[in-house]
Order: structure tokens, then sequence, then C-alpha cells
């Protein structure tokens, strides 16, 4: 895909735009959304390992934790629902109310979605750092996903409809690469309060306020975006606000396209229904089935129980915090290797390296762990052996980053036609949301009931995962958006599927109301014409 053009028949524009004043503010902006969902991902993973934390919410977990354990029992010192109700109920909650922000964002705008996703981060950020018990504690979460899932629909959205074209991508990018910083930060946060007894793990979970004040604060004085404008009818005000935007003032034709976007996107009344029909199961299969598979990777098991997993591998709490920021830094610099590759290597390339790798490590770390408790049953490992674990665990966090983590995002995205594409990313986000909380709620008990065949079970998912790539994934880099139902056609298996093209024809503003390009006509598909005039993405607003 290009970032950075539209593209029309045979055309490719470079609209005009400066670097102004509002773009730096999306920038910043995206940066705030990325490190907020970022940081709540992190930050549970450390808090959970405090003894203060634990001994107020979780006593039985406390109690398990000081007393002495051997090699089966070190498996299960934090086997506790409540425990895991507190990380995963933040993903339940954002699940259902990315659902309702799906509409929102078209019926109320891309700002006003925007602000109340802020406003709940503020008040769960608010409600976990002053919890007193349980209850107000999930409470407190349940309002921070909440908060997840409006602003996950939301600032993605609003930063492609406002980024200039040329950084659109860039952009875009800047996002899910502020996402893994975010937990880092967390990681390095909670490093540094553990030395604060007995509170800084209400430090840790209230600094979540910052950015999350931020993003509010860009929902109050950020413009509108020309798309969300026009869709709701305020022609003119959109057009004064692309100039701002831009920097120029000659913003006619790009206001055209968008403005014929928007009502090409208009056309499609049942998006819903669309997606389940036979000719878009391949879509609806790849929305469903890549989350899953994202998830089953075991990749949020690590990152919100890194401390945890590493205090249960004999860890003292110091070393199990410092050993999750080195996972936090891996983290970062391989997900800048997938910005550098995704277009060169393709997307097939990087799942199926990836797979390889993640199932070597997966299966590594169950050989280490089953043999080094066997010899040590007082259920401490030597330092040696934890640095190898460690050392293992990087090797499957850095392959994950540069594949199934953005990749998991980009490929549902892009495979999407006009006609199911609002319908296509709600299942995506939910899907994903959903499955987070279900590994999320179960991963410690799992732990303890499978001990280290724990990650033989997620290795064994790599596998069928990557047979899955291997058989049933086409290629998609460098594909235009509206040429990616010709690549389902040509697969072996999803080309049943797929209607074949009966004819060609000239499709033209006068036979289905829609616009010219370049007052030409547009060579399409007769059965698709409606949908493939316009390579616009109705719900992150990119266009390519």
């Amino acid at each position: 895909m290009a970032g950075g053009m539209i593209v029309a028949g045979s055309e490719v524009h470079d609209f005009p735009a400066k670097i102004t004043f509002y773009v730096v503010m999306v920038a910043l902006l995206a940066a705030c959304g990325g490190l907020l969902f970022g940081y709540d991902n992190g930050v549970t993973g450390g808090v959970t390992s405090f003894l203060p934390f634990l001994e107020k919410f979780f006593p039985a977990v406390a109690r398990a934790t000081e007393a002495g354990v051997d090699a089966n029992s070190a498996y299960c010192k934090y086997d506790n629902q409540g425990l895991q109700l507190f990380t995963s109920s933040l993903f339940l909650a954002g699940a259902f109310a990315s659902l309702i922000a799906s509409y929102t964002t078209r019926a109320w705008g891309r700002k006003r979605t925007m602000l109340i996703g802020g406003l709940f981060f503020c008040v769960g950020a608010t409600l976990v750092a002053a919890a007193q018990d349980l209850a107000m504690l999930i409470i407190g979460r349940i309002c921070l996903g909440i908060g997840v899932g409006f602003a996950n629909q939301a600032v993605p959205l609003y930063l492609s409809e406002m980024a200039p074209p040329k950084v659109r991508g860039a952009l875009n990018i800047m996002f899910q690469l502020a996402v893994t910083i975010g937990i880092l930060a967390a990681q390095l946060i909670n490093y540094g309060t553990q030395y604060i007894d007995p509170w800084g793990w209400r430090l840790s979970l209230g600094l979540a306020g910052v950015p999350a004040a931020l993003v509010t604060l860009g929902g109050l004085i950020l413009p509108e975006t020309p798309n969300s404008l026009i869709e709701r009818g305020q022609i003119e005000k959109a057009r004064h606000v692309l100039r701002k935007v831009r920097g120029v003032d000659n913003v006619e034709e790009e206001f055209l396209d968008i403005k014929s976007a928007c009502e090409v996107a208009a056309r499609v009344k049942h998006p819903w229904r669309n997606i389940i029909k036979p000719r878009y199961r391949p879509q609806l299969v790849f929305c469903i089935v890549l989350e899953f598979f994202q998830q089953f990777t075991g990749i949020n098991a690590i990152i919100f129980y890194a401390p945890v997993l590493f205090n249960s591998l004999g860890s003292g709490k110091t070393a199990s915090l410092l050993s999750t920021v080195i996972i936090g830094v891996v983290n970062v610099l391989s997900t800048l290797v997938a910005v550098f590759t995704v277009d060169k290597f393709g997307r097939r390339a990087l799942l199926l390296e990836a797979g390889v790798q993640m199932t070597l490590a997966q299966v590594a770390t169950a050989i280490v762990l089953g043999v080094e408790f066997s010899r040590h049953p007082n259920g401490n490992l030597p330092e040696g052996i934890s640095i190898v674990v460690i050392v293992i665990i990087c090797i499957f966090i850095s392959s994950f980053a540069w594949s199934w983590g953005p990749l998991g995002w980009l490929i549902p995205s892009e495979i999407q036609p006009l006609e199911t594409r609002s319908a296509g990313q709600s299942i995506t986000v939910f899907t994903n949301l959903l499955f987070t909380f279900v590994i999320g709620q179960s991963f410690l008990s799992m732990l303890c009931a499978m001990q280290f065949g724990i990650f033989l079970f997620f290795g064994g998912w790599v596998v069928i995962m990557t047979l899955f790539v291997l058989f049933f994934l086409p290629e998609t880099k460098g594909v235009p958006l509206e040429d990616m139902p010709a690549v389902f056609r040509r697969h072996w298996f999803w080309g049943r599927f797929s209607p074949p093209v009966e004819t060609t024809e000239t499709v033209k503003d006068t036979a289905h109301g829609l616009p010219e390009v370049n007052g030409k006509g547009y060579n399409a598909p007769a059965h698709a014409a409606n949908v493939q005039m316009n390579r616009f993405d109705e719900d992150k607003g990119a266009r390519f």
C-alpha cells in the first residue's frame, strides 16, 4: 500500500499540504492515545507483583508469595480469579464499547467519540489509583476498558483523516509504535515505584491519568475531521477545516475527493448484512481467525504477567521487574523492524518466519523449565537459568513484534471492500479484545494447571496458525485496496467463494451517480462498480 497517495483509476494524486500546527497536534494526540493504551497493558503485571497491592486486594495471593514453595506450587502462587479479573476486565469492557464506538464515530463524529474515551480514561485512572476495595478497583478497570473501546476506534480514524497524505502512513505507524512505548513506560515506572512503600502501586496506576487528560484535551480543542463534517452535512465547515489543516488554499481537488468518497460510503447501508454473504466469507474469516491467533500466540500472557511469571520462576521482585523492562525494550525495537520490512518482504514472509521462531522459543522455554524445576524442587531456578529463560522469551517477543503484532491489525483492515469495511473493522476490534480478555482471565490458572506445558500449549497454536498462513493467507503486499477481491478470486481455496467477473464496462457518473475521476470513466467490474470507485477506508478514513 502506498501510504501517501490517492489513486483513482490509473492516476496517482499528490495533494498539496504543509506540516501545520494542527498536524503536529495530531501527531502528539497519536502518541498520547497509543501511550495510554500501551500503558494500561503494561502497568498491570508490575503492580500485581507489589506486595502492598496484593495485601490490600488479594491477601491470599500475598500469603502464597511469601510462603515457601516447591517446584509445583511455584506455578500456582498467583492463581486467583480476582487477580485475573483485575487484568482482563478492561478488555471485556473495551470489546463491547468498541461496538458502540463504531456507531458514535459516524453519528457523532470522531472528536466527540475521542472525548468520550478520554473522559472514561480519566475516571478509570482516578478510581484505580484511589481504590479502597476490589469492587472499586474493578469498576475503575471497566471504565478504562470503555475508554479503550472508544479511543481505539476514534483516534486512529482521526489521525488518518487529518494527516496529509504524504505522512498518513507514518502517523498510523506512530500510533502502533506508541503502544509499545507505552508498555515500556509502564514497566519503567513500575520498576521505580516498587521502592515507594506502601503506595507505589497507586502512583503507577494513577499516572495513566496524564496521557488520558491529554487525549481528553485533544477531544476538546482539536477540530473535527473534514470527513466527519461532510458525513454530517457541514460542507463549508469541512472545506474551512481542510484549508487550516493543510496550510494551503488550494484544497479543492482533495476536498472533492473526500466528498466523493463520503458519498460512496454513505450508500453502504448494510455492512453487517453484507459481510455474512458467501462472497465475503474470506474477509469474515480473517477478521475473526487472525485476531484469535494473535492472542493465542501467548503474547499478552507475557506482557500482562511477565513480573508475576518471573517471580513464579524464583526471581526476586526487583529482578522480575528489570527483566520485564528488558522485554519492553526488545518489543519496541522489534516493532521498528516491522516498519522497515513489511512492505519489502511481504506479510506472509514475516508471519512464516516468526511462526518458526516463536514455536522454537516456546518449546525451548518448556524444556528448560521442565528440566530445571525437576532439578530444583524448592521452586527457585539458578540465576544463570533464569537469564536463559529471559533470553528465550526475548527471542519470542521480537518475532511477535515484527509479525503478528502489527500484521494482526494490518491485514484485516486492508482486505475489506467498502461494502463490508465498517462491519469488518468492528468485528476485528471486538474479536481481538474478547480473546485478550479470555487469555488475561485464564493464563494464571492455566499456568498452575499445565505448569511448563503452558508454553507447549501456545507453541502448538503457533504451529497451527503458521500452517494456516502457509495454505490460506494470500500475499497482499503492494496490492491496491480495490484489487483485493481479485487476490481472493485467484486463491486456490477462497476462489470458490468469490464470484467470477463476468463483464467489464466503463462506469461513469451518469450510470451510477458516482463522480468521474479526472473527467474520465472508471474501468471496473460491473458487479462492483459502486464499491471500487474510490480507495477509501471508511473506518480509518485512509485513502490510498
